[in-house]
């Protein structure tokens, strides 16, 4: 249940809405019903920071020490590091004791005196490891700046600018504001999820609430360079470690795309830029019975489908010619085993945990699972696979 937009050349070419926002009374959503959009929040933010540096009053380089020295590892963190998750502090989501106080009104003091106990997993730099922790910071250095709370900074700074007017830092739901409630499905029914998150906890980490259209205006105009200098925002694209200044990136059918998902209370969202298409996709979920990542590339397939440019060389093979690929394989460096199999004359590979996905063959031995960039080479000899995903190779041997 939810809200699919599309923008491309900066015009909306698809928008539906599918569902209740309400269930209990029935209420269907619509393209102004509000949802609250989670870690999408922290492309706002990063917005917010490279507006901040580009009028002089913060660098990549500044150090946290500056702001929050009480913070472990301050005089070695810096803005850049809590931008691209590599500040080693521990995801304050992460907190056993969380259910006891998320839902309830919490100060400066509070979440910081947290942050301090729960101390740091690895020293700056050293890696990248996402903590909700590094974007609620953020949003403390932006109030400590601009002079102000950091809802009328995502006023002034983002919404009033772009004439947003769904969009702002959550407050409580009022469903009779054309604001959805949350649900989750089971036993072949929408459930309502009663937690709602106090926004004064997760700040610039997850605070605010939007429509799709609106996540797609906000998108597209920070893409296009509207919110920050182009240095700037191509600073926010460049992908150190898997992530970018509040975006991450993956590839659709070898090209590059940027965004981020969301998810609180039982909200799930999406929200993507795809520079070659000048094509921008949102969607805000009040109730998803579907894994997030296959239902963004199944959207894409979608948009896309017909489109001469987005698609690969490939072969045919007979089906008895699959027979060699079949089977699970493993390896140390790949997080799971992959089971092939065949039917109706294609290949197919399954993850542990994840959705079966059809392969195309590029040339004998190697396949494709083109809408992602992963690419498979077998050698039959060794009984070997290599995968190449996300620019790295993984050696998995054949194991049944």
């Amino acid at each position: 249940m939810g809200t699919v937009s599309i923008f491309e050349n900066g015009k909306e070419t698809y928008q539906k809405s599918i569902g209740f926002m309400n269930v209990q009374s029935k209420k269907r959503a619509n393209a102004a019903t509000k949802f609250r959009i989670g870690s999408i929040s922290k492309t706002f933010t990063a917005a917010v920071i490279l507006q901040l540096m580009d009028e002089g009053k913060l660098q990549l380089s500044t150090l946290l020490e500056e702001y929050l020295p009480e913070i472990p590892n301050a005089h070695k963190i810096t803005v850049e590091d809590l931008l691209r998750h590599q500040s080693g502090l521990v995801n304050i989501t992460n907190n056993e004791d969380i259910r006891t106080w998320i839902t309830k009104p919490q100060t400066r003091k509070q979440m910081l005196d947290r942050f301090v106990k729960n101390g740091t997993e690895f020293e700056p730099k050293e890696k990248s490891s996402y903590s909700n922790t590094n974007f609620i910071l953020l949003s403390y250095i932006a109030e400590d700046i601009d002079q102000k709370p950091f809802a009328n900074i995502i006023d002034s700074r983002i919404v009033k600018p772009l004439q947003l007017k769904r969009t702002e830092f959550g407050k409580p739901i009022k469903p009779t504001k054309n604001e959805a409630l949350a649900y989750y499905f089971e036993n072949n029914q929408w459930n309502f999820i009663d937690m709602q998150t106090n926004m004064s906890a997760p700040m610039g980490a997850g605070a605010i609430v939007s429509t799709a259209t609106e996540v797609n205006i906000f998108y597209t105009n920070l893409f296009l360079g509207q919110l920050s200098s182009a240095a700037s925002l191509k600073k926010l694209m460049t992908i150190e470690k898997g992530k970018g200044l509040g975006i991450m990136q993956f590839e659709f059918k070898g090209i590059n795309v940027y965004g981020h998902d969301g998810g609180i209370d039982g909200f799930q969202s999406f929200a993507l830029y795809i520079p070659e298409k000048k094509v921008t996709l949102a969607f805000t979920f009040n109730g998803l019975n579907a894994q997030l990542m296959p239902t963004v590339i199944s959207l894409l397939e979608t948009y896309f489908k017909g489109d001469p440019s987005m698609t690969i060389a490939s072969i045919s093979l007979k089906p008895e010619e699959l027979d060699v690929y079949l089977g699970t394989y493993g390896g140390e460096t790949f997080p799971a085993k992959v089971t092939f199999t065949k039917e109706d004359g294609f290949l197919f590979a399954q993850a542990t945990g994840q959705p079966l996905f059809k392969l195309v063959a590029s040339k004998k031995d190697s396949f494709i699972y083109d809408s992602m960039g992963v690419k498979f080479d077998f050698n039959q000899k060794n009984k070997t696979v290599d995968v190449t995903f996300g620019g790295k190779k993984h050696l998995l041997n054949k194991i049944e």
